[in-house]
């Protein structure tokens, strides 16, 4: 098998790896009563590993040239672990194991994905499911989940097939030089107060979770401003940082938030395929409806103008141009004066799923922080929940919990706020 070179998206997030981030993301699949042991979950996935065969590559190639290699050593049994003789789990002992874990490197050497199966004091089991950013977005990591774990999947779909007919947007040059513009007053960083997350990250991790009915929020969205589901999510994460704020740091005006967007199309198999365009949220109002207009008006802007795409394109450009000014927009990218906070939100399972019979009761994301970006929010859909994963340094962002309570408040106030 030929070895697989790694896209720009891959090599930056590699890039990003230090000492105290770690450059995977993570799913906590948490399964009821019948939950699977890891043996059995393990003999599960090496059936349906050729359904992935990326998850059997390993980093090889050229310092300068990186590139996925096949891993002949390949072993489920490396990858599916659970620890000897664990005492069940539950809530804040359950945060902590996972907080844990996650800030815990993969082995370089090996496929970079690892799921430990974790037991639960209901009796049900947390797969804690870490697998590197360089191999998956969120989208595609749904994609892994749907082929290795989610029971009905097919056991040897095979490599996904391209699309023959990818996305082509080929605007006029003096319209796309006016949208350029446009993109870099919006997103270039603005002069603010310094973010409370803005700081310089350690190693230790610390997680929460929140769920919210997702039809509940979607219809007082639209019902409120013709909003979207995702601009009720910035809403309502806004309002938990608001509530957070107000006990741990005073007031804030605002927080820019960085929205990633998907760009896969339909089968396209790519590991990573995403930008972002940046929302400011007002975190001095507190009445989440005009918070969920000023959200949806900045929102709907950057999507008229198609901010994401032209961000791609920009990044593609300057690479192409010269390797030093893919890099300074990169910093530029980063930089917590473009944004404050992290906020990404995936599609997941429609309906009900299930894991060698036992039932899915809540699927979580959790996404690695960055440098002077000390707290990050993932979301993921399952089965019409919206499952909020929050990661943060302890030492910089505390009681994580309060934010995560905050924002399931937000969400009930702003379903009490739509019309009956």
């Amino acid at each position: 098998m030929d070895a697989i070179p790694l896209a720009r998206e891959d090599r930056a997030i590699l890039e990003l790896e230090s000492a105290t981030v770690a450059g995977h993301t993570c799913k906590v699949v948490l399964v009821g009563a019948g939950a699977p042991d890891a043996e059995a979950l393990r003999a599960a996935i090496a059936v349906r590993i050729d359904a992935t065969p990326l998850l059997t590559r390993r980093l090889g190639g050229e310092p300068n040239a990186p590139a996925w290699v096949p891993d002949e050593r390949f072993d489920a049994a490396l990858h599916v672990v659970a620890p000897a003789d664990a005492e069940p789990l539950g809530g804040e002992r359950l945060r902590a194991e996972v907080g844990r874990l996650f800030a815990e490197r993969l082995d370089r050497d090996r496929p970079l994905w690892r799921i430990d199966a974790l037991p639960l004091a209901d009796g049900g089991a947390a797969l804690v499911w870490r697998i590197h950013h360089a191999l998956a977005d969120g989208t595609a990591a749904m994609r892994y989940a749907r082929a290795l774990l989610w029971d009905g999947a097919p056991a040897a779909a095979g490599a996904a097939r391209r699309s023959a007919h990818a996305a082509a947007h080929a605007a006029d040059d003096a319209r796309r030089r006016l949208r350029l513009a446009r993109f870099l007053a919006r997103e270039l960083p603005h002069p603010s107060r310094r973010s409370p997350f803005d700081g310089h990250v350690g190693a230790r991790r610390e997680v929460a979770f929140a769920t919210v009915p997702l039809a509940p929020l979607h219809d007082a969205a639209k019902a409120l401003d013709g909003a979207t589901l995702n601009d009720a999510v910035l809403t309502v994460v806004g309002g938990g940082v608001r509530r957070w704020l107000e006990t741990h740091h005073g007031h804030l005006g605002q927080v820019r938030v960085k929205v990633p967007v998907s760009l896969h199309h339909a089968g396209d198999g790519a590991g990573n395929r995403d930008s972002f365009f940046a929302v400011a949220v007002p975190l001095g109002e507190a009445d989440p409806v005009a918070c969920l207009r000023a959200v949806h008006a900045e929102t709907r802007a950057c999507k008229e103008e198609h901010d994401a795409e032209t961000l791609d394109a920009l990044l593609q450009e300057l690479a192409s141009v010269s390797p030093r000014l893919e890099r300074f927009a990169e910093r530029v990218e980063r930089s917590p004066r473009t944004f404050a906070l992290n906020v990404s939100n995936v599609p997941g399972p429609r309906e009900p799923v299930s894991v060698l019979g036992a039932p899915v009761e809540a699927l979580h994301s959790l996404a690695e922080i960055g440098e002077h970006h000390a707290l990050r929010v993932a979301v993921v859909s399952l089965a019409g929940t919206l499952c909020f994963g929050f990661c943060a340094d302890p030492a910089i962002v505390h009681d994580v919990e309060t934010l995560a309570a905050g924002t399931e408040a937000e969400a009930a106030a702003l379903v009490a706020a739509a019309p009956p």
